[in-house]
């Protein structure tokens, strides 16, 4: 989140599940609106999920980008925002969906690891691929090792792909997006 505004991306409001989130004081410091909306204080996670959304739409974004947001979303909420709900994944999904993607990386003996951005669907990080960085994995990485050298691609790669939404770039066909004009999909890190 922290990069999407460092990219100076037209952020209208930073909102989050968690008051004790990190990027709601980022957000605040650059003048940016703040919202919380506790999934704790909804007894379902669709009550939660139309309370998030009440909270998005008082903005009226073009996109809704998903950074640091841990929750499963209900395909209702999804399927709102269908065609402008994007997430990074720290992945180069298909593989390693879900949570621990770096231990579980190094535990399949991968080669090479990274992180994908993609439009978010019901299935869980299993949307269409928008870009991906690819980082090597060295000999003697670590989760730690690994997920820091993933995270300087994230912040390469999401404000990227943001970016070429909000200029009208994207384009989604049969599952797969396409990028006008000349720009990488794929980033491979020599780091």
């Amino acid at each position: 989140m922290r990069a999407l505004l460092e990219a100076g991306l037209p952020v209208s409001a930073v909102i989050s599940n968690r008051a004790d989130a990190e990027g709601l004081a980022a957000a605040a410091a650059r003048g940016v609106a703040t919202r919380v909306v506790e999934n704790r204080s909804h007894a379902t996670r669709e009550a939660f999920d139309a309370a998030l959304a009440d909270a998005i739409d008082a903005f009226a974004p073009r996109l809704v980008a998903l950074a640091g947001f841990m929750r499963i979303l209900t395909p209702g909420f999804v399927q709102r925002y269908h065609g402008r709900l994007l997430n990074i994944h720290p992945s180069l999904l298909p593989a390693f969906p879900g949570l621990h993607t770096h231990e579980r990386a190094l535990a399949a003996g991968v080669k090479v690891h990274g992180c994908t951005v993609h439009f978010v669907t019901p299935e869980l990080d299993h949307g269409p691929i928008v870009a991906q960085a690819a980082v090597p994995v060295r000999a003697g990485d670590d989760a730690a090792a690994l997920a820091a050298r993933v995270l300087k691609q994230e912040h390469i790669v999401y404000p990227r792909a943001v970016r070429w939404f909000l200029d009208g770039r994207l384009a989604l066909g049969n599952g797969v997006v396409h990028v006008k004009g000349n720009d990488a999909q794929v980033i491979l890190a020599a780091d």
